[in-house]
């Protein structure tokens, strides 16, 4: 294969390689060792060297070098692994390019030429993968091209697919093409003579709908904060939909700072983004959330089959999800029937004898003695194999165990295996304690172990029990204490991370206690808050284990830490199951079931808000015609979603809430929720203001949960009336439409959470400088950009949202300097130090990150202050900043508070030695490359050197007593003369003898010096447009963006 020319500095190195053929520019190499006689020693060596690499280390057998003849470097522009495709791109350049290359008379353009020419035969290639993986080859080559020729965006942007449809331009339609991108979506239409073109970034799409209007009957609207754009007559608008959103989803949770947002690993490489990975994430996020898996898990193969349901006896149609640790089936009907079996309880995956009333079936074999028969599988005996692989990578016994009949595998397993048992709860007498407080009855208890009892010899007992309608209605009338904690483990499949991770909570707990961050600190303050008046946590036990929880779960996630509401679910958790296996909840919580919820941020909980907005307009549209603005209700309804309801119910009924929440996931805080408002339309309809709507949700809900308390056992309670209510009412809603509500609507809150930290930014330094408002917003979008585009910092739990988010490290502003500083060409040499030396400047608090308020402020004095300002700040560059220890500080900080009076005095700048002055103009020398004065500006700072230098050798005379020795006015100009011609160290290390440091000039002795040269008065005090330069910054930011995301995947494999 072509691969990008990567220089080889010895053709032979080490002897490792053999010349099979060459000719004047490429060499064909064999890997010494394959193909020769096995008896050779060097072959036998490089052989054992290849063999004791790794995979990612190992080399291919045959190369082709691009030699420069009388050059000792050469290019590795081809490989293979077979002779016979290395030969196809020799022939090809054999006869393609070598008889073209002789009429090159430099040699540095053959190589460029070739390189060229082989970079262009690897996008090719790259352009056909794509278009093969297309239902269509050839018209999405056609389509590509036309999308590279329309619009001018970089080389690296991949196109994904495209859809012809209508823009709408108010009334009139524009026919066309719609092109999507990984980071556009694109459109071009030629009618009539007029040509229409335009591309949105990603970046820019601030929402995303379907609408209808009397001219389109359902088309999609794109808006973004500059305008909106209508897109209609698609052929299959579901789809172009679903994508749309999809990628700008994943485009901005890519390119925006998504603290705690988990993306697919696929999607964090942009080039590998297709329409079919784009859809393939669609469903991954489907099935995570229909059956709660962790985050980290891949979906593997999706298939159509029958599972036999023995409560039903019959086959149960629908389908089957494979993950990395998985098999997930759902039926068609989603929720009706839902099976879900850890592979770490699989014993062993069988085929069976086909048969008509049995086609193609295979037998899951599971350590509790159970089996699972699944029929009418395609492509069966590839499925099993896959799968068996799987299992022998998650199993290291498990080819031993493969080879037994069934029943004494299963024995066998038995004995070292134990399933998931009850265990006793940790704080079993503060709970029985509170339950006598409640008033439980004893009997209704009983009823309800019974029916459990009933259902599990029905449908059976575990994780990979059969979850149906049933068990929801069982759910619904509250679990029974003594299994609660188990089912609760069971229904998340908290048992299953618990058995895997055994001890490594212990381990976490030794590691994370004594500790101090801001996240124990959070959670010290909340800790007596935690459910104040349960018994449990009035006493140091109860307490203690909560601090450990807590903590533990911090030290493990620290990009969560902890999060307000994680101690009230924390608390509950505890209260019906051990410690260890209460961190474990709080895992599926925070990771699985509430992904994005327990950030700084509560995005996920932001996300579920505005999702929980549209469902109402959608179920509700009364309530929302009466109440507009939804956001009092969605503010209301935030606290139901981060505590499930715990912290506005009593605590029983909380508990049934939670007990809910663990069997069907938030589907039923959104139901339960719909339901809520929906029993108090009336009263909120009429209701003037915020408040008011508060107070009617909140007694309405005292009242549900003092209902529950005094209910007879005869009678159904209110909440369990209100849960089966909500299910019967809105058990439409599924996952998968809350999951494209998400999607959606996450685009919003990013958007939305952008703005505000904009404004809050903008807010804080426009009134420190002279940049318009307008300006500074653009100088902001080009420092976020910035902080998107380069690698982020390593994760620091001790900084809050806003210090990890507006700054800069050291490379980062070094690349942002080069784009916006006024006078630097590219090209200067002398540039990267001057930056560095900019960044330790503002780098106020030593901590190698520059926020956007210093940024702006030494961008402003650039572009707006006057001459002083300017030369003030190129003289502090040169002089080595203040090193002061803490006793120093102190003092510093008391003379300044009794000064007080004098604080607007300017404090005097020190001395400048006479290497910080020869680094100092050698800087001024290079603010000058490419001026239309360039000659006359050279020569006034050299008559402004001179000066200084004369008057630094006047006040050194004065200081040397009449000693003897080399004219120092004689070695400044020798030095000067280094300073001009570019040989000076920049390091400035071994530079500066004593002699030398004796030696200094004052800034107001410079700063006059200057100002008897005009001309250098007029270049400094010559005004230059910030705007223009911004522009030019944007664009060469797009391309170097462009070009590092087109890199990242290099860099991750």
């Amino acid at each position: 294969m072509w691969l990008n020319p990567e220089e080889v500095l010895l053709k032979n190195a080490l002897k490792l390689w053999v010349t099979e053929r060459s000719n004047d520019f490429f060499i064909l190499q064999r890997r010494r060792g394959h193909g020769e006689p096995t008896n050779k020693f060097t072959g036998l060596l490089v052989g054992a060297l290849d063999t004791v690499l790794d995979s990612s280390a190992r080399v291919t057998p045959y190369r082709i070098l691009l030699q420069v003849p009388g050059s000792q470097i050469s290019w590795v522009i081809a490989s293979g692994a077979a002779i016979e495709e290395v030969k196809k791109h020799w022939d090809w350049l054999v006869h393609n390019l070598l008889h073209s290359l002789s009429v090159f008379e430099n040699k540095d353009d053959v190589a460029s030429f070739v390189k060229g020419k082989v970079k262009g035969l690897i996008a090719e290639e790259a352009r056909s993968r794509q278009a093969a993986q297309e239902e269509d080859p050839e018209k999405f080559r056609e389509a590509l091209r036309k999308f590279e020729l329309h619009f001018s965006l970089p080389s690296s942007e991949k196109l994904v697919t495209y859809y012809s449809c209508c823009c709408w331009k108010g009334r009139v339609p524009r026919q066309g093409f719609l092109y999507l991108s990984i980071n556009h979506m694109a459109f071009y239409s030629f009618l009539l003579g007029k040509e229409v073109k335009f591309a949105i970034p990603w970046a820019e799409v601030t929402r995303l709908e379907r609408v209808s209007t009397s001219l389109m009957t359902e088309a999609i609207r794109v808006t973004t904060r500059q305008r909106q754009r209508e897109f209609s007559m698609f052929l299959n608008l579901d789809e172009t939909f679903r994508v749309i959103c999809q990628l700008a989803d994943i485009a901005l949770r890519r390119l925006l700072d998504s603290e705690g947002l988990e993306l697919d690993r696929v999607l964090q490489q942009p080039t590998r983004i297709t329409k079919r990975s784009d859809l393939e994430q669609a469903l991954r996020e489907y099935v995570l959330g229909l059956f709660r898996l962790p985050r980290a898990e891949r979906l593997h193969e999706v298939a159509s089959c029958s599972v036999w349901t023995p409560h039903a006896r019959c086959h149960t149609a629908g389908t089957l999800y494979t993950t990395d640790s998985y098999l997930c089936f759902s039926s068609r009907d989603e929720g009706s029937c839902i099976l879900l079996i850890p592979l770490s309880e699989v014993l062993s995956i069988e085929k069976a004898e086909s048969t008509s009333l049995l086609p193609n079936p295979i037998i899951v074999s599971v350590r509790t003695k159970k089996a699972f028969q699944l029929i009418e599988l395609q492509d069966r005996d590839e499925l099993v194999e896959t799968l068996n692989s799987r299992l022998r990578a998650l199993q290291p016994d498990y080819i031993e165990i493969i080879h037994f009949k069934s029943n004494v595998a299963i024995k066998k397993i038995k004995k070292v295996s134990v399933a998931y048992q009850p265990k006793s709860v940790s704080l079993s007498e503060y709970q029985q304690a509170s339950s006598v407080a409640l008033c439980l009855c004893q009997s209704m208890e009983q009823v309800k172990e019974r029916l459990w009892e009933d259902h599990f010899s029905e449908f059976g007992r575990g994780v990979h029990m059969f979850r149906t309608e049933k068990i929801q209605r069982l759910v619904a009338m509250g679990i029974p204490e003594s299994l609660r904690g188990e089912l609760w483990m069971t229904l998340s499949d908290a048992s299953s991370e618990l058995e895997s991770h055994q001890g490594y909570y212990t381990s976490l707990v030794q590691k994370s206690m004594g500790q101090s961050t801001l996240a124990t600190e959070e959670i010290e303050r909340d800790l007596h808050r935690s459910l104040p008046d349960h018994p449990a946590f009035q006493n140091p036990t109860g307490i203690a284990a909560l601090r450990r929880v807590l903590t533990a779960y911090a030290h493990r996630n620290p990009k969560i830490g902890y999060c307000q509401s994680m101690n009230i679910l924390a608390s509950v958790l505890l209260l019906y199951a051990k410690e260890e296996e209460a961190f474990w909840l709080l895992v599926a919580v925070c990771e699985t079931m509430l992904p994005d919820y327990f950030n700084r941020r509560v995005i996920g909980a932001q996300v579920d808000q505005s999702v929980f907005e549209e469902l109402i307009r959608e179920r509700l549209p009364e309530l929302a015609e009466h109440v507009p603005d939804l956001s009092a209700l969605s503010s209301v309804s935030l606290s139901w979603f981060l505590t499930l309801f715990l912290s506005v119910l009593p605590f029983q009924s909380g508990v049934c809430v939670v007990d809910c929440f663990f069997f069907n996931g938030i589907k039923v805080i959104f139901q339960l929720g719909l339901a809520v408002l929906e029993a108090n339309a009336a009263q909120l309809s009429s209701s003037t203001d915020d408040g008011q709507a508060l107070m009617i949700l909140t007694s309405f809900l005292d009242q549900v949960g003092s209902e529950e308390a005094s209910c007879p056992p005869s009678s159904p309670p209110a909440l369990f009336s209100l849960c089966v209510g909500s299910f019967q009412k809105f058990g439409d809603l599924t996952v998968r439409h809350i999951e494209r509500l998400r999607c959606r609507h996450r685009i919003q809150v990013l958007q939305a959470h952008e703005d505000t930290a904009k404004e809050n930014a903008l807010r804080l330094v426009t009134p420190d400088v002279s940049i318009s408002p307008e300006t500074l917003a653009e100088v902001y979008d080009l420092f976020k950009v910035q902080i998107s585009t380069c690698p982020r910092l390593k994760y620091d739990s001790n900084r809050s949202f806003m210090e990890r988010q507006y700054r800069l490290d050291r490379p980062q502003f070094k690349s942002l300097y080069g784009l916006l500083v006024p006078w630097l060409s590219d090209s200067n040499q002398h540039t990267d130090a001057v930056a560095n030396r900019t960044f330790t400047l503002l780098d106020q608090d030593c901590d190698n990150l520059v926020t956007f308020r210093e940024f702006a402020g030494w961008l402003d004095t650039l572009y707006c202050e006057d001459l002083n300002e300017k030369i003030r700040l190129l003289y502090r560059l040169h002089i080595p900043p203040e090193v002061k220890d803490y006793q120093e500080q102190l003092k510093q900080m008391l003379k300044d508070l009794a000064k007080e009076k004098e604080k607007d005095v300017e404090k005097p700048l020190p001395l400048m030695n006479q290497w910080e002055f020869i680094q100092f103009c050698k800087t001024l020398y290079s603010l000058f490359h490419g001026d239309p004065d360039e000659n006359d500006l050279f020569q006034s700072i050299a008559t402004v050197t001179s000066l200084v230098l004369q008057i630094g050798e006047a006040g050194h005379r004065g200081h040397r007593s009449g000693s003897e020795g080399i004219s120092q006015e004689e070695e400044s100009r020798a030095q000067l003369t280094q300073v001009t011609g570019g040989d000076v160290d920049a390091s400035g290390e071994g530079g500066s003898s004593v002699a030398e440091k004796e030696w200094t000039v004052s800034y107001a002795q410079i700063l006059a010096s200057l100002l008897t040269e005009q001309l250098l008065v007029n270049f400094f005090e010559k005004p230059v447009d910030l705007s223009a330069k911004i522009s030019e910054a944007k664009e060469k930011q797009y391309h170097q963006r462009s070009l590092k995301l087109n890199l990242i995947p290099k860099n991750n494999t």
